[in-house]
């Protein structure tokens, strides 16, 4: 794959959450996503962001790995991952459980971040993400999931 890396099964959603907490780019890649309104998807953002930074402070002191919030939690018929790079935004993806790999295809998606939204000269910081590249280099590694 052109990722070096390979999936199996599905990604529902993808949510980018800003360091300030809002959410600023959400995109649904497979037929069984929650239908949400931009409402609901702001809503769970700030509510993800919210349980987050409690499990930081629940996190026990003198731990060899500092906790950085929720990792993976799991429900019944999915797996949300988020991984929190140093940049301090918060990238967050909603997937079948049995979808291998994810911890790499969030690495890939904080480099597309890196590369096509941060390096845009027109992109202002905290501001919704509207990026055609960004757009596509994430549909073609997502369809890579399903």
């Amino acid at each position: 794959s052109t990722w070096g890396f390979h999936f199996n099964m599905g990604v529902f959603s993808l949510f980018i959450v800003s360091k300030s907490g809002g959410l600023i780019y959400q995109q649904d890649y497979h037929p069984n996503a929650a239908k949400l309104t931009l409402n609901d998807c702001l809503r769970i953002a700030s509510t993800f962001v919210g349980l987050s930074l409690i499990t930081e402070q629940l996190s026990p002191t003198g731990s060899k790995n500092p906790t950085h919030g929720i990792e993976v939690l799991e429900a019944d018929f999915f797996k949300l991952y988020c991984l929190h790079p140093a940049t301090g935004i918060k990238i967050i993806v909603t997937a079948e459980p049995q979808t291998n790999n994810v911890p790499e295809m969030l690495q890939t998606l904080y480099e597309l971040y890196s590369d096509y939204v941060m390096k845009n000269p027109f992109y202002e910081m905290d501001m919704p993400i509207k990026c055609d590249l960004f757009d596509d280099h994430c549909r073609r590694l997502m369809t890579k999931a399903q």
